[in-house]
């Protein structure tokens, strides 16, 4: 029986090099970091370590890093606590449509306490336009959060010049780059970004383990409250482990992120390729331009059939994939990004995501799309739809 996974952009295994590093975390060096004994202090020099190394592979200095438990706590503090933090300022806040729920749900809750939200549009490929940003900004706007690369159909976005654009305005920038860290070698500095959120299951790491960056001198409202960690911003026991699993992830990725990357997309490319070749009635969404898509990344729509059954058939073949985030899974509704670039409801609800990792093979690509040529001319031959052609 195979047993292929092509869901990355949903999480990844844990790193050889990670694991070891964090082991000395759970078995040795267990002591609470705030704590004031030999047990505590090293514990805090792990995290002081791991502090240091996320911020060298983003280009920030330690005092901007600040761990959280996921990418999800992250984007939800860059958001909430700039909201409460200038309220008095204004109430106005900008975002997309195709952000993730961690974003797009937040922004919802604020909508019902007060504040008001635009979501800009995006075009067919999924881009928001810099211009729509800058035509949306307000005298009462405080922040802006636009994805740094999506995590359905990898468009990646021209974060430096919408960070350019409410730098300009006063306006503080959010990115969530929970998809491009890892993938896309950047430096928030040169971005010019205020925040940026990153999950470590991402790229290798642990799960449950993210960071938000915080621009130095930015004010910022708590999320969590209670003790004085994270430079008594962040309450909560600090996930050493998890800290030190994150960093020794980050910097791997780091390492080899070029190679990774090209031989990651040279798999997806070919997958792409045979699949548009020899399945018809498919719409492949997202940019068409693979240097502006995350390089792992690749997202069909399969007109007349439903993509639920699409990925039954993968999975009892041995092959996993998704219909999109995994934070979404559950939800009968299509695909919100789908949607928005344009898809009809229809066969929106026949899009499959295939993300590729470092580990994946070119004999596990052709052995894919083998068996999704065969389920899908199957399913094809059951629908009423298709025949109605």
């Amino acid at each position: 029986m195979k047993n292929i996974y092509l869901d990355h952009a949903a999480t990844t295994p844990v790193s050889e090099r990670a694991f070891e590093a964090m082991k000395p975390y759970f078995l040795n060096v267990f002591g609470n970091a705030n704590s004031q004994h030999v047990f505590g202090r090293e514990a805090a020099k792990g995290l002081s370590e791991a502090r240091q190394k996320v911020a060298d592979a983003i280009g920030a200095k330690p005092s901007e890093i600040y761990f959280t438990s996921c990418g999800t706590e992250a984007d939800n503090w860059a958001i909430k606590g700039a909201a409460m933090e200038y309220a008095t300022k204004g109430k106005h806040i900008i975002t997309s449509v195709i952000e993730h729920p961690a974003v797009y749900t937040t922004c919802k809750q604020l909508e019902s306490l007060g504040y008001e939200v635009t979501y800009l549009p995006v075009d067919g490929e999924g881009f928001v336009s810099v211009d729509d940003l800058e035509k949306a900004i307000r005298p009462d706007t405080i922040l802006a959060s636009i994805m740094f690369a999506n995590n359905e159909i990898g468009t990646i976005e021209p974060i430096k010049e919408l960070a350019a654009v409410c730098k300009k305005h006063g306006v503080i920038f959010h990115t969530d780059a929970v998809q491009a860290t890892g993938a896309i070698r950047y430096d928030v500095k040169d971005l010019n970004v205020d925040m940026l959120s990153m999950s470590a299951h991402k790229f290798y790491g642990p799960k449950g383990m993210g960071a938000l960056y915080i621009r130095n001198g930015l004010k910022m409202g708590k999320l969590i409250t209670g003790g004085e960690q994270e430079r008594s911003r962040r309450g909560g026991t600090s996930n050493v482990a998890g800290a030190v699993g994150m960093a020794e992830a980050l910097t791997e990725a780091m390492e080899t992120l070029e190679s990774d990357a090209a031989y990651v997309a040279s798999l997806r490319d070919r997958f792409v390729k045979r699949v548009l070749e020899e399945i018809d009635d498919i719409y492949y969404n997202g940019p068409k331009d693979a240097s502006k898509r995350l390089p792992n990344n690749s997202n069909f729509s399969f007109r007349f059939i439903e993509g639920e059954s699409i990925l039954f058939s993968l999975d009892l073949a041995g092959i996993s994939a998704s219909s999109g985030s995994a934070c979404s899974s559950a939800s009968l509704d299509p695909s919100r990004t789908l949607l928005s670039i344009g898809v009809p409801v229809g066969t929106a609800h026949g899009s499959i995501r295939f993300s590729f990792g470092k580990h994946n093979t070119v004999e596990e690509v052709d052995y894919t799309v083998d068996q999704l040529v065969s389920i899908v001319k199957r399913l094809r031959e059951m629908s009423p739809l298709y025949k109605k052609k």
